[in-house]
């Protein structure tokens, strides 16, 4: 097998950087220092993928692993050519430099006709960017004289439902795209020649920020480049279409207060730029009224976490099935009573999901509405407890039909202070309303970071740590729900 350089000025994933962007694969190489922290949800996003990734060499066992060490690459190129030199049939992490670019495939399997290389994705289906992926590899890989018969992209099958042990043939499905790479190869062979020129340049490119800053995947440079854009802008407008706010941006509408008067937006898209302009709230009084008389007394607020494993852990349940774990419901009987706190947060390592069905019906009798934010949310979740728990079906549909939605006030225009910036999610409606309750300063400030923490303590064995996560837990959980009564409370200052 040869090899045509010791060094790679490419790899995969830059040089998918590459097509989406010529500045981010200058900055990536030159500048990195400019980039975005990583955030806790692309962290799990990452680690969810290396997970799947192990789990999926388990349809081929028994194979010899070429992971560099220590980013020590040409090593793992040598170890991939002696391994195939020597026989071996299955080969994870396969190293290959051509032509300067470097790949690392998942899974390689020695058939009786060549090669095929496996590569493991992990969403749920067959997505148009994973094929110049593919594309680059089959590249690199046939470059350095392999014979490569076949590629595959693995992913997670979203309509398997565990019963018993994991069964990875119907856990993934396997499809070949080998006509598709076979068909860019020429753009392939253009594009690693234009991006090593970029590379070669002794300044950055000069490219303004675009749709392609989030196409396909949200840039790590974004942060840098668009620094000069004010806040609030075009770019907050509230369901304004991307095409139509870089239509604006690129026509010098930048500011909120530039846009014409005429320009075509909805009405809660008006109401959000007039608000912003003059710094002065909306407020529909009569439509706050209307939605205030759905909440008699006695009443419920509720707010559920969940967390979604890629491989499902328990018994009737999905890739990606949002499993619920905590909830916390604040229980008003009375106009001027004390709000009743009633909260369940499971014990992590069983399935939470009976214990957790139980302690809500017991939590949310009837009668009384029951306030959400994001009813969606809460509703598919009954939804799908009632589809998995059939004996409990009737309960469930109850508290279903009985949820009202607090986002509605504020998602449809009844309310706008300027400081929400065009969002509607409880994060920013909570300090816009009320001053004295704050997510600054919680361990615990969002439902990513609530998933993480209980997944977290499915391996945590240290006690007095377990207690401090569950105690973080159920103080967001808290701040959340208790939120939704104080919301409401403003709420009716304001008609009053």
């Amino acid at each position: 097998m040869k090899e045509t350089n010791i060094k790679h000025t490419l790899s995969k994933s830059t040089f998918l950087k590459g097509l989406q962007c010529h500045k981010a694969l200058y900055l990536n190489r030159y500048q990195p220092n400019l980039r975005d922290e990583i955030t806790a949800d692309q962290q799990a996003v990452f680690d969810r993928g290396h997970d799947v990734g192990k789990l999926a060499q388990d349809l081929f066992p028994g194979g010899a692993d070429s992971s560099p060490v220590n980013k020590d690459y040409a090593g793992a190129v040598m170890r991939t050519s002696e391994l195939i030199q020597g026989g071996e049939k299955v080969i994870y992490e396969a190293a290959f430099l051509y032509n300067g670019v470097l790949c690392l495939g998942d899974i390689l399997v020695k058939g009786r006709r060549g090669w095929k290389l496996y590569e493991v994705k992990s969403s749920t289906g067959l997505k148009d960017v994973y094929l110049p992926d593919a594309a680059v590899q089959y590249y690199i890989m046939t470059g350095c004289g392999l014979k490569l018969t076949d590629i595959s992209i693995v992913y997670l099958n979203n309509q398997y439902v565990r019963q018993g042990e994991l069964n990875l043939k119907e856990l993934f499905n396997i499809e070949s795209v080998l006509d598709q790479v076979e068909g860019m190869q020429g753009v392939i062979t253009e594009q690693v020649d234009v991006l090593k020129k970029i590379l070669s340049r002794k300044q950055v490119p000069d490219i303004e920020i675009g749709p392609h800053c989030s196409d396909p995947y949200d840039c790590d440079f974004i942060g840098h480049c668009w620094e000069h854009v004010p806040s609030p802008s075009v770019f907050d407008i509230n369901r304004l279409t991307t095409d139509k706010k870089f239509e604006l941006y690129c026509s010098g509408v930048v500011k909120l207060e530039d846009i014409l008067q005429d320009y075509p937006l909805n009405n809660r898209q008006q109401i959000q730029v007039d608000a912003q302009v003059s710094g002065k709230r909306h407020i529909d009084k009569q439509e706050i009224a209307r939605f205030l008389e759905l909440l008699t007394y006695p009443h419920y607020y509720m707010d559920f976490e969940t967390f979604m494993p890629a491989v499902p852990l328990f018994i009737n349940a999905r890739p990606y099935q949002q499993i619920p774990f905590q909830f916390c419901v604040y229980y008003l009987n009375k106009k001027g009573a004390k709000p009743e706190l009633r909260e369940f947060l499971a014990e992590a390592g069983s399935d939470p999901r009976e214990t957790f069905i139980r302690a809500l019906i017991e939590a949310t009798p009837a009668p009384g509405p029951i306030v959400v934010y994001n009813k969606a949310f809460e509703a598919t979740r009954m939804a799908e407890l009632a589809r998995d728990f059939p004996a409990y079906e009737v309960e469930l549909t109850d508290r279903q039909e009985r949820l009202v939605d607090l986002l509605e006030p504020f998602a449809r225009g009844y309310f706008y202070d300027p400081s929400m910036g065009g969002n509607a999610s409880i994060k920013v409606v909570l300090p816009a309303l009320v001053k004295d309750l704050s997510y600054n300063g919680l361990p615990i400030s969002d439902g990513g970071m609530a998933m993480q923490a209980y997944e977290h303590l499915w391996v945590e064995t240290d006690e007095e740590r377990k207690k401090k996560i569950r105690a973080q837990l159920l103080d967001y959980c808290k701040m959340d729900t208790y939120g939704m009564v104080r919301i409401v409370e403003e709420l009716r200052k304001i008609v009053k």
